[in-house]
């Protein structure tokens, strides 16, 4: 692997755990707008997009797709309650070796950036807590594409603008927690590492083609210098 210039980061079960944050808040805006108190975990996988996410619960408990507008009012009464739903989590905390990674690897000249599902609103909310939204100077999010393929160019696009020019594929690197991750990294052309910190273990992360697999990102990262 050439020496890495931009790493991308997960959250969810990556960063941080929020202890039930994100799906509590879906579950209070569903119960608020329409008096269902929607549990996403019947309808959605980890590592989908917020937008996929509101789509299929809305058609799961509603009986039919959600209209622009009708989505769009679930997702912002969904970032109303987590606001709140972050702050309470008795659950919410950041994932073994995170806190001592990323200074680290600012230290080290590397540029961090984001790969996420959430919207941007979503995953700022998310880190705020713990205080790491600064180690992250650009992203790529569900709100800027259903896919997650898409979202992760759009990352790495946004690393070149911060960058001032482009920059070579084989020096930028993807960190997550479940084969949604691997896909997306590997579709934009990117190498990525596994880490079992999330709902996925480390044999299926294996299984998924993640390039390399950590139990969790206290092991660092294998990242070359020079």
């Amino acid at each position: 692997m050439a020496r890495a210039i931009a790493i991308l980061f997960d959250i969810d079960g990556t960063l941080i755990t929020s202890g039930g944050a994100g799906a509590a808040s879906w579950r209070r805006a569903f119960d608020d707008l329409y008096g269902i108190p929607a549990d996403i975990g019947e309808f959605s996988d980890a590592g989908m997009t917020d937008p996929e996410v509101g789509r299929l619960t809305f058609n799961a408990v509603i009986g039919h797709d959600p209209s622009p507008s009708e989505l769009g009012r679930v997702m912002s009464r969904r970032l109303h309650f987590l606001h709140e739903t972050v702050e309470e989590s008795t659950g919410y905390r950041v994932l073994d070796g995170v806190e001592e990674l990323l200074p680290q690897l600012i230290e080290r000249g590397y540029l961090l950036g984001l790969t996420t599902g959430n919207v941007e609103a979503s995953a700022h909310i998310k880190l705020h807590r713990a205080r790491l939204n600064r180690f992250f100077c650009f992203g790529g999010y569900g709100s800027d594409s259903r896919d997650r393929t898409e979202l992760t160019k759009r990352a790495l696009e946004r690393a070149e603008t911060v960058f001032g020019e482009a920059i070579d594929r084989s020096r930028c690197l993807a960190i997550g927690d479940t084969p949604h991750d691997i896909e997306a990294a590997h579709g934009a052309g990117i190498s990525v590492v596994g880490v079992a910190t999330g709902h996925f273990s480390v044999d299926q992360l294996r299984d998924a083609k993640a390039d390399i697999v950590l139990a969790s990102l206290a092991e660092g990262l294998p990242l070359e210098e020079g």
